[in-house]
Parts: structure tokens; sequence; C-alpha cells
């Protein structure tokens, strides 16, 4: 490096304010020679510069053997223009969370620690207009993800004094929840109840028939751990503690409807944003948007799956840091898959979608010669337009889990954003695969898993 220049500058936009954040501050991540005084002559050019400083955490950098520091600044008064000035002739790479979405050539931000989903898990649409965004949303029957326009009778609820008080219980306890807590309990009413018990006998009724081998597999065993039954509502902190010890799967409780790029980032640390309430019981095989009924009965069983798990979280994935179009298409492939899809098993067609899974009509119907089945291409797939009042007229067919989670990955590969990104378990946070070192540090870690592969098939060999 000469003359102490950068190695590395980059801006990035991040799509929600922190709620923690005061207007005008603005996050930057930066990486320092390793020098006597090097940190405290960066945090001298804020100083200097009348830039408050109101975060500062040190980390081990992913991208060489140093450090990294995230720094949030107070922009109020100005000066950070001149102090970032300052700090790239001295720093070895600066990355910019900005904000303008506009910004040339910037990534979108996402989150790299799971605890980082607390950022915008609260930022969710309200009843009414908003109901009608192009976005994932979850909903039954038959109207999962983006949200159906509201009829006259599914306002209903959005007009009952109660049931709004009852609703507000419910969004309280997500927003004021953070994770690594253990999701609170509800105590459902015996109203609240029948309205359960209404859609599970229905749903239950047509499982064996029609839906996967792999959901008719987990769905007893939900029934023995997390006390699925018509008389019950299970409790989400059961469930998500049930999906964690199968796939390391997990549920959030969430207030309402998230942005496709929010809620598919969840996926990718393999976290489900779930409603907890329950639909009003003036119609109990209907609602014109998310439910504990569509995120239970439709979703829960397939998460632990490892197969669907990985498929899922190999949308969420995509997902990170790609460009809006990108995101909207990816949303589209998981509208056909994750939420109407079918797979062949055994000569014929099952449902593995949620939005099929948790509604009676279009569980039915979609098994029958009436809607068109196409195979599932992700780049077909993305492109495919859709109705969101009335039954779907396309379907897509996929082989096998396995199959759809390859194809997925294919597709991912086309999305123009200049890095990879992997999941580490261990850590729960994203790796950013954009440099020399992280690569060698993954390759490391896939050559010491190869080993214990090798080990146990040498050993298996020898018992045959």
């Amino acid at each position: 490096m000469d003359g102490g220049a950068t190695h590395n500058v980059e801006t990035k936009h991040v799509d929600e304010k922190n709620n923690n954040e005061p207007p005008g501050a603005i996050s930057l991540i930066f990486s320092m020679k390793e020098e006597v005084g090097a940190l405290a002559n960066a945090l001298a050019t804020f100083k200097t510069n009348g830039v408050n400083l109101l975060h500062i955490e040190s980390r081990s950098s992913k991208a060489s053997s140093g450090y990294e520091f995230f720094v949030t600044c107070d922009d109020s008064r100005g000066g950070l223009k001149e102090a970032l000035n300052q700090l790239r002739q001295s720093s070895t790479s600066l990355t910019i969370l900005s904000r303008d979405q506009k910004a040339h050539d910037s990534v979108p931000w996402f989150p790299r620690k799971m605890k980082e989903l607390d950022r915008f898990a609260n930022q969710v649409l309200t009843y009414g207009a908003e109901l009608n965004a192009d976005h994932p949303v979850s909903a039954t029957p038959p109207r999962p993800r983006p949200a159906p326009r509201l009829t006259t009778l599914s306002r209903q609820g959005f007009h009952d004094p109660v049931y709004l008080a009852r609703r507000k219980q419910f969004a309280d306890i997500a927003c004021h929840y953070r994770h690594g807590q253990p999701i609170p309990r509800v105590v459902y009413t015996e109203a609240e109840v029948r309205t359960w018990g209404a859609v599970f006998v229905e749903l239950t009724s047509l499982y064996p028939s029609h839906a996967c081998r792999e959901f008719n597999h987990v769905f007893p065993l939900l029934v023995d751990n997390c006390a699925f039954r018509a008389d019950n509502i299970p409790q989400l902190e059961d469930v998500s503690c049930f999906l964690r010890d199968s796939t390391g799967f997990q549920l959030r409780p969430v207030a309402g409807l998230l942005s496709s790029r929010d809620f598919l980032a969840g996926l990718a640390f393999r976290v489900f944003h779930s409603t907890q309430y329950i639909r009003h019981g003036s119609n109990p095989l209907y609602t014109p948007e998310p439910d504990i009924c569509h995120e239970l009965l439709g979703h829960a069983p397939l998460f632990a799956d490892p197969q669907f798990a990985a498929f899922s979280q190999e949308i969420g994935l995509a997902s990170l840091g790609a460009p809006d179009e990108y995101v909207k298409k990816l949303a589209t492939c998981y509208w056909f898959s994750v939420e109407f899809g079918l797979c062949q098993q055994g000569g014929q067609r099952r449902a593995y979608g949620a939005g099929l899974l948790s509604s009676i009509a279009e569980l039915q119907y979609a098994l029958t010669d009436q809607p068109q089945v196409r195979p599932f291409e992700p780049a077909k797939v993305a492109e495919q337009t859709y109705p969101i009042s009335e039954l779907q007229p396309v379907y897509f067919l996929a082989d096998s889990f396995d199959d759809a989670k390859e194809r997925m990955s294919a597709y991912a590969h086309t999305i123009p954003r200049p890095f990879s990104v992997h999941y580490n378990p261990y850590t729960q946070s994203v790796e950013v695969l954009d440099n020399q070192e992280r690569i060698i540090s993954m390759m490391q870690t896939v050559r010491g898993d190869m080993g214990v592969v090798c080990d146990a098939l040498r050993k298996l060999s020898v018992r045959m």
C-alpha cells in the first residue's frame, strides 16, 4: 500500500433505518494498519471534525489477520465528510453503510449476524391498503404471499374492537421480542381455540392423501412433541425448539407483513418470521393475511425436514445483497415453491407449499386436472405472473427437494452481486466471500469436513 491509501473503499445502502439510531446517524466498518496508535488516531479524526461516536465495536477481521471496527456516528452537526476523507488515507478498508439506495454501485445492506434481524423485525405493514403490497406475506386460504385484497367479509375483524385489541396484544409481544429470548407463551381464548379446531379438523383429514411424504412423516411428531391437537393451539416456543433440534430452523414472532427483502433475509439464517395471532372467528376457513393456522399447519412441519430446510435457506441466501429486481424474482420463486409448490412422489402429485397445505379449497383443487402444472425451473418460475385474488391457474412441480435446491443454487449464481455468501451455523452469521483470504478460510473448513466424511467411509467399508 502506497502512502497509506485504502485497499478497498465501498458504499452499501441500508434499506431501513435502525430504530435505535437518531436522525443523522450513519454506520461505518473500517480496518487500520497494524501499528501502534492506529486506532487512537482514527478516533481522533472523528473528534477533530466534531463527529460524535454513538457506538464503537471491535471484532476480528475476516478479510485479514487484523481487526475491523464498527462505529455509528452522529452526523447531525456535520463534519463527517471531512472525517471520512481523512480516514480513507489511513485505513486499509472502509465500508460506508449508506441509506441512500441510489448510491452508485451500492449493494443493499443485509444482516451478517442472526441478532441483526432485530433491526427490521418491527418494520411491518399495517392493516388496510398495505396488504396489497407486492412482496411475500403469509395468508390462508388461498392467498399466502403476497397478501390478497380484502373482501367485505374479511374486513369484519378489522372493525371488531375486541378483535383489534387482541391483535394489539400479539403485536406488542412481537415488537418487544429480541433475538435469543424465549418466545412468550400465549393463553388463547376458547373462541380462538374453536377457530383453530375448525381449521385443524378439515385440513388433517386431507393430509394423508394430498400432502407430500415428508410432511406426513413430520406431522405426527408435532402432535407428540408440540401438542398439535384440535383442542389446543401450539405455542410458537415449543414448535421453534422442535424445529431447532430437527434442522436448526427457528421461529420468530412478527406483528405483520415484512418486505420481501427482510422476510427472505430471515430464511438465510434459518429463521422464519411467524405470526402468533389467529384469524377472526366469523369465518374460520378464510383469512386475508398471515395467522397461526397458516404458519403452524402450513409451514412448520416441513421446516423439520432437512432437504426442505436447505432449499428454503437457499432462497434466503440468494436474496442477500441482491438487486431489487432479483429480490422480486426470488419472491416469485418462493411463491411457487414454499407457498404453492407441488412435487412428484410415487407417480402422483403431492402438495408441499404452505399456501396449499393450509387451504382446504386450494389443496383439493391443485391436485385436479384443472390447473396447468409445469416443471420447476427457477429462471422460468421467476418470470411467471400470478393472480392474488383467485385460485392459481399455474403450479410448478419439483422432482424432489434436493433437485429444487440444486436448481435454486444454480439460479442464485446468475444474480449479479460482487460476492458469494456462506452461512456459518457455529457463529450464526453470514460470511461474505469477496476476497482470497475468506475463500481460503472456507476451503480449509470444507477440507476438514471432507476429512471426516472420508474417515467415516473408510470405517464403514471395514464393517461391510
